[in-house]
This record gives C-alpha cells, structure tokens and sequence, in this order.
C-alpha cells in the first residue's frame, strides 16, 4: 500500500487515499463515456456490458486467475457483440442489450456455483470494496483511465461528430464503424477500471446520472462534459466522506450522492424556470 500523507480528515488513512484517488478517476472517466452513450439514448449500455463483466468475473473464480482479466475479455466481447448487432440491424439496441444483459447474467450465475467461491468474493465485484483495493488496483485503474484518456483525445471529435449524425459522418469519409466499435470497447474499459469501485451493479450509475445533471443547464457538449466531470467528482468525494462520516457502503454512498446531486440541480433548474414564466 502506499505510504499514508497528511491530509485533512475523511482522507486521513492510507485506505481512504487509495480509495479517493481511484474514485477521482473513475468519476472522471465515466462521464466522459456516458456523454455519449446518453447522447445516443444507449443509457442501459452500462447495464447490459456490466451484467457480462460479472460473467468474466466469475470466469475468473473458476479459473482461478485475476478477475478483472477476464471480466475485461468478457466486457470487450459483450460491447462488440451489442455493437454488431446494432449497426447492421439484427436487433434493435435494446433488444441486443437485453440479449447480451440476460446472457451474461445467466452465464455468470452458472460459473460461480461451479467456482464454489464465498458470497463476500463475489459481493466485492458486484456491489465494490473500494476500501479494500490496494496499490496495485489503483495502478491498474489508472492505467485503464489513462488509456481510455488517450483514446478519446484521438477519436473525440470524430465521436461527437457521429453522435450528432451518424449518416453525415459516414457520408462526409469519417470511420463511422471504428468510432463506434471503439466506443463500445471504451464502455467495456470503464466498467471494468470501476467494478472494484461502485461495483458491477452501480457502475452504469456513474455514467449516467452526472451526465444527465449536466444537460439540466450545459449550454454546448463541451460544457456538457465539463460539467459532468465535475459532478461526478464532487459526488466521489461527499460520497467518500460519507461513507466514513456513517459508516456507509462507499459504492452505494458514491451513487447516492450523484442522484441528490441531480435531484437539487433539477429542481434548481425547475424552479428558475417557473420564476422566469411567473416574471
């Protein structure tokens, strides 16, 4: 574990660091993916792949080799399986989401009873242990938040393109299948950097909920994504401190922070605008 430095109360023990940091990145990261995702009305995306991700991590239990590996190749797998199914019209997005969700859970459920592992090991992937993670998960999820970084600043503006209008994008020369193939890897990447973090259930959460805060006033998709970046970092951080302020899950604490965060900027929002008709 990384050596403990002083720092002001929640975040004040080496655990509690290593789990604001990994929070921090995932908070940013997974808006930067949702804002598209959303954009496309794909909001269950997160679901769908995560329900796989937990096969993958079961895959792993059964094997006996690092989960996050193979929920890693489950994931990718699923994002691409969906992606396919959608761009050439086999299914329509929410059925292939569902095809793949109900797939991936029924598999995952199989391959934990055959792994015979405890209901805590399994719970940890599910549900988060980000108090638990050690320097290792934190080097781990840096480097899938960096690489997810990394792609987004080569393929974003392509990416927003397509999301406004995939068929001008395509008529216009841009790689419409790639861009969209590398979106769905990129929620795969995501899931999986944030399982040991909110948990394979809550993740999709992440996603979504800054992002659909940020729309209430954004006035531009740049602001757009700033502005659920910020979001979601400030709910890591109330989240992390409350869950140690009561003794709370910290996945669960994240998660519920970022929808009161959308609770007060919708009725923020609601109420200007009723001032503005009332004026």
């Amino acid at each position: 574990m990384l050596a403990e430095v002083p720092f002001f109360w929640p975040f004040d023990t080496g655990s509690m660091q290593l789990a604001l940091a990994a929070a921090v990145v995932i908070a940013a990261c997974a808006p930067l993916i949702g804002v598209f995702i959303v954009q496309r009305r794909q909001s269950l995306m997160g679901d769908g792949v995560g329900h796989v991700a937990f096969a993958g991590v079961a895959a792993g239990f059964l094997l006996d080799v690092w989960p996050v590996w193979t929920a890693l190749v489950f994931a990718i797998g699923a994002a691409v399986v969906i992606e396919i199914l959608r761009s050439r019209g086999h299914a329509t997005g929410d059925l292939a989401l569902a095809l793949v969700f109900y797939g991936g859970l029924a598999a995952g459920s199989i391959m934990v009873g055959k792994a015979g592992v405890s209901h805590e090991r399994v719970e940890d992937y599910l549900f988060g242990s980000i108090l638990e993670l050690k320097t290792g998960d934190l080097l781990t999820i840096i480097g899938l938040g960096l690489a997810i970084l990394v792609v987004l600043g080569v393929i974003g503006r392509a990416l927003f393109a397509i999301t406004l209008d995939e068929e001008a994008s395509r008529v216009s020369g841009l790689p419409v299948a790639a861009c969209n193939g590398a979106l769905s890897v990129l929620t795969a990447v995501t899931i999986v950097a944030a399982m040991r973090v909110l948990g394979i259930l809550l993740v999709a959460a992440m996603m979504v909920l800054p992002v659909a805060s940020s729309r209430l006033f954004a006035r531009s998709f740049r602001s757009t994504v700033l502005f659920a970046v910020g979001i979601g970092v400030v709910a890591a951080v109330a989240g992390l401190a409350a869950a140690r302020a009561w003794d709370l899950e910290a996945g669960g604490s994240i998660v519920l922070c970022a929808s009161i965060l959308y609770g007060v900027v919708a009725l923020t929002r609601g109420a200007q605008q009723t001032a503005r008709t009332d004026g």
